[in-house]
């Protein structure tokens, strides 16, 4: 479960704060939003500067509010400004976003909607069962407009349907502002090549419980989408890089699995990547969907203790794992093909990979 290497202009002042926002911590605000106490800092103070120098949320850093929940209305103004189009009003202003809703928000105004659901449309021909926020959580988090918190901060982290902090809205909105112009395009790209080729029953099976999954946190030490405190700081759910994989072969149960769930018995990277002997390693060239792959500092020269990430492959190149953007589909390239180190197969460990 070592910690995975790091990979990877609008103005219109937005609606003022509805009644009764809710605050996630941080402040003490009245039912208007007025302060009554000093503003708290934000993790997020950087991004909220950019964000209000672009004349986004509010009218100044000081009167932010970082840490409350984002209302629909306030969404409805932000995609307006980043539009330029006239807001539309929400059924309910006070409502409040998930996190799943403002990615797909923002994957929107960006015009990249057809690289989601193109991402979707791939996923499905390969007869997976992704839920509804795959494409829009898979482009958003190629982009990067996700952050991964520091562990003793680990309670910070959001589920897919956990209400979004203004905070994490001012980040992702800031990524956007400073896009250098490449960064659709490269998702573009990768939108259209992504197939995945035919998978057998167990393939799908485990597959499918790992796609389940995409948009969640990274959680240092993380085996559960439930809330739990591995070291000490309670999360609501995620999974560090290992914690996934064990999450997906060790803990899901699989029905006539027989031997599945026993195959991986370490939880590190250290140990998943070193129970394979040597003459059982599968190479690069030989990548199977399903399998576990693991990524060290000397790349295929690794040694166990070299290994310092690991995901599933997905096939034709890309793979799911879970690392500084959470649960998220990736290509296979850059530093993952690099520091590829080998990969191992549970489903012919435990004699079900014709199945």
């Amino acid at each position: 479960m070592s910690r995975p290497l790091a990979v990877a202009a609008c103005c219109a002042l937005l609606a003022a704060p509805a009644a009764g926002a809710v605050n996630l911590g941080g402040g003490t605000f009245g039912k208007a939003g007025s302060q009554t106490s000093a503003p708290p800092k934000s993790w997020a103070q950087p991004q909220i500067r950019v964000v209000v120098a672009h004349g986004l949320m509010a009218k100044s850093v000081a009167v932010f509010r970082p840490n409350d929940a984002l209302t629909q209305g306030e969404l409805a103004s932000l995609m307006a400004a980043l539009t330029k189009q006239a807001p539309q009003a929400p059924p309910d202003p006070t409502a409040l976003v998930t996190l799943t809703k403002l990615d797909a928000r923002l994957v929107s105004a960006i015009h990249l909607s057809d690289a989601a659901a193109a991402f979707v449309t791939g996923a499905k021909a390969a007869g997976l069962a992704v839920p509804a926020r795959f494409g829009t959580e898979t482009v958003a988090r190629l982009l990067g407009l996700r952050t991964n918190h520091p562990a003793k901060d680990d309670d910070l982290e959001l589920l897919p349907s956990s209400p979004v902090t203004r905070a994490e809205t001012a980040y992702s909105v800031a990524k956007i502002l400073q896009f250098q112009g490449w960064e659709q395009q490269y998702v573009e790209d990768a939108a259209a090549t992504f197939t995945l080729p035919g998978l057998s029953a167990w393939q799908l099976r485990v597959l499918n419980t790992a796609v389940q999954f995409i948009g969640y946190p990274y959680i240092w030490g993380g085996t559960s989408e439930h809330a739990e405190a591995p070291f000490g700081v309670k999360a609501l759910g995620g999974f560090d890089c290992s914690g996934f994989v064990w999450r997906v072969y060790k803990l899901q149960k699989y029905p006539g699995g027989g031997a599945l769930n026993a195959t991986i018995k370490g939880r590190t990277t250290y140990q998943m990547s070193g129970e394979v002997p040597r003459s059982k390693r599968i190479a690069y060239a030989k990548l199977a969907p399903g399998d576990v792959v693991f990524f060290g500092s000397k790349g295929s020269h690794s040694t166990p203790a070299e290994v310092g990430h690991t995901g599933i492959y997905l096939g034709n190149g890309w793979m799911i794992h879970s690392s500084g953007q959470g649960v998220a589909v990736v290509p296979m390239t850059g530093w993952y093909r690099q520091s590829f180190a080998w990969a191992r197969r549970p489903l012919a460990e435990a004699g079900l990979s014709g199945l």
